[in-house]
């Protein structure tokens, strides 16, 4: 699915939280057979943030999606729609975007959970736009979160060096100029058994023998889940590209998936974007899957690279298979 934004719809206010408790390559290597030459050589990262026993979810999203409304200047109770994009809710239901609108004090949102993996963020933000952009949403607030940490087999150094917990936010609104110009967004289903959650759904329901088979924890493929993220982080961004009629060399501010380090070599190599042009902080947080967007889209911010007339590219890639990519002309102008 691709195709041009219409109409000046924007980013207006961003938040990010990560927890306090950090877990380096060093202390994994006293829980598994690891070390931290060994992870950074191969995935860039060198430490993760982990929840605490009692967050959940929402208690990482809430002050990020405060800290994104007090960006925009927002009263909570003026937003009417709020989309979490997670795989890890506090629950199967009620939905995080309910519980999340309520303790922001607003009642009358609509508010909902979407699951694309670690595209997320970008799913949710295309939906937040779309119902914006037709009249049925002048305040959306859009949250990438995930404790993925509490779906970790702690022993598997084939994922659980990999992830980490952490949120972020977005206000989306009407401006006077600038904006989303397009999205690319995708799903390739015959790949989700490369990168899945095993039981606790409707199919595999939890019982003593899925817990004892070790089914509820993250399975993934590896060398499946690199090869398409390095293919599809690229066509994405170049199919929105074209879409919107700009090329790799007209984007100031690149934000991929942090997922890998390799995996952000090789597209910035295929696209031919300058190192200096990407942001990069999968070795502080690891992969906090839809909140790994949002939040390097906060540091971008703290380091004054959002300028007026930005041209700023988003590519997410994860479990689905799914892909997305959005393409914004960064304005400060404000709301309309």
């Amino acid at each position: 699915m691709i195709g041009k934004a219409n109409g000046a719809i924007s980013i207006t206010g961003i938040g990010a939280y990560a927890p306090e408790h950090v877990i380096t390559n060093d202390e994994l290597s006293q829980m598994m057979d690891t070390s931290d030459e060994w992870i950074v050589e191969r995935t860039g990262i060198r430490e993760r943030r982990v929840a605490a026993d009692d967050q959940a979810l929402s208690d990482l999203a809430l002050p990020a999606a405060r800290d994104a409304l007090e960006q925009a200047g927002l009263d909570a109770g003026t937003v009417d729609l709020v989309i979490v994009a997670t795989v890890t809710p506090d629950m199967a239901f009620p939905s995080a975007g309910a519980i999340i609108a309520d303790e922001l004090g607003a009642p009358d949102a609509a508010a909902y959970d979407l699951s694309a993996g670690c595209t997320g963020f970008m799913y949710a933000v295309a939906q937040g736009y779309g119902m914006v952009a037709a009249g049925l949403s002048r305040h959306a607030l859009v949250v990438g979160g995930d404790v993925l940490s509490r779906i970790l087999d702690w022993s598997d150094r084939g994922t659980a060096v990999l992830f980490g917990d952490g949120a972020g936010a977005v206000v989306l609104e009407r401006v006077s100029e600038g904006g989303f110009l397009g999205f690319e967004l995708g799903a390739d289903g015959s790949g989700g058994p490369q990168l899945y959650l095993p039981a606790g759904g409707s199919r595999t329901p939890a019982s003593a023998e899925s817990v004892a088979e070790r089914k509820h924890y993250v399975q993934m493929n590896g060398r499946e889940v690199f090869k398409f993220a390095t293919r599809v982080l690229v066509t994405s961004a170049e199919k929105v590209l074209a879409e919107c009629g700009k090329s790799i060399d007209d984007v100031d501010v690149y934000i991929p998936h942090q997922a890998n380090v390799r995996i952000i070599d090789h597209a910035a190599e295929k696209l031919g974007i300058p190192k200096e042009k990407i942001v990069v902080n999968v070795e502080r947080y690891g992969n906090t899957s839809s909140g790994s967007i949002p939040l390097a889209l906060a540091d971008a911010q703290v380091e004054g690279r959002l300028q007026e007339g930005s041209l700023v590219l988003m590519t997410g890639m994860g479990a689905g298979l799914t892909w997305g990519s959005g393409l914004i002309e960064w304005t400060t102008n404000g709301r309309k």
